[in-house]
């Protein structure tokens, strides 16, 4: 099926405007891009009356996007590795920028990112050390506001400016820099929630339910928000790690109050 120069000025604009700078070879029905800010190809092509499919060439980007759009077998390009496919514009502007977001954070990039921009700096004072770590740590935010979609991960605030890229395994309990730039070491959370975190007032279980501590009494709990049912989501695998070890070390009982 031959595409109508419409719907490829819209795809070409799609691609665009969600971060795919660089355009690819055509193949077939389908158009190519990549990224000069992601490691990263996709193409885009339309079947049928308002079908619109993502060929991605990334599995684990693949992957992560399963909740978006449904898979697709149609005829793949070369180098894709799988694709989804949507039913309108917008859906097609959230698939595209979703899957840019993740190729910034899958698997290890902010460690490759962190490796990069430090690789040339000095590091024998403490004062020069506290230079890396904020690299790292800017980094680390960058790719949570990616990750989350610029949302808090338990409640869905977007105002960036009070969002908090809060470590699960704390920065300085971390062995080494990959535990420390670990996409799913980290959650964006509104400020509050952040300062409970941290504080171990709050934790998350396995199946990502916010638990709060029984020291908290309920007009606290009330003031903070915490006294409706959150759950974080989505909740990969990979965090599970992560808060398992939170909640073993940091989330506060009365028990370890010695209450």
């Amino acid at each position: 099926m031959t595409i109508s120069p419409a719907i490829l000025t819209l795809l070409e604009k799609v691609a665009v405007d969600n971060g795919f700078d660089r355009e690819l070879p055509r193949q077939r029905d389908w158009l190519g891009f990549a990224s000069t800010q992601a490691p990263l190809s996709i193409w885009l092509t339309a079947v049928g009356d308002g079908l619109f499919l993502v060929a991605l060439s990334r599995q684990n980007v693949a992957r992560a996007l399963e909740d978006h759009g449904t898979a697709f077998t149609h005829p793949l390009p070369e180098g894709a590795c799988a694709a989804r496919g949507v039913k309108d514009m917008a859906s097609l502007h959230h698939l595209v920028r979703r899957a840019f977001q993740l190729s910034r954070t899958l698997p290890d990039e902010l460690l490759h990112a962190f490796e990069r921009e430090t690789a040339k700096l000095p590091r024998a004072t403490e004062a020069e050390r506290l230079v890396i770590q904020r690299v790292g740590q800017d980094i680390f935010r960058a790719g949570l506001l990616d990750y989350w979609d610029g949302r808090c991960a338990i409640t869905g605030l977007a105002i960036l400016e009070l969002l908090r890229a809060s470590h699960i395994k704390p920065w300085a309990a971390c062995t080494t820099d990959a535990e420390r730039l670990d996409i799913f070491n980290g959650l964006l959370l509104a400020p509050n929630l952040d300062a409970a975190f941290d504080a171990g007032f709050i934790t998350v279980d396995n199946l990502g339910a916010l638990l709060v501590s029984d020291v908290l009494d309920t007009p606290d709990r009330r003031l903070l928000g915490l006294d409706a049912a959150l759950r974080l989501g989505p909740l990969d695998a990979r965090h599970v790690t992560y808060l398992s070890w939170h909640s073993e070390r940091i989330f506060r009982t009365c028990t370890r109050e010695g209450r």
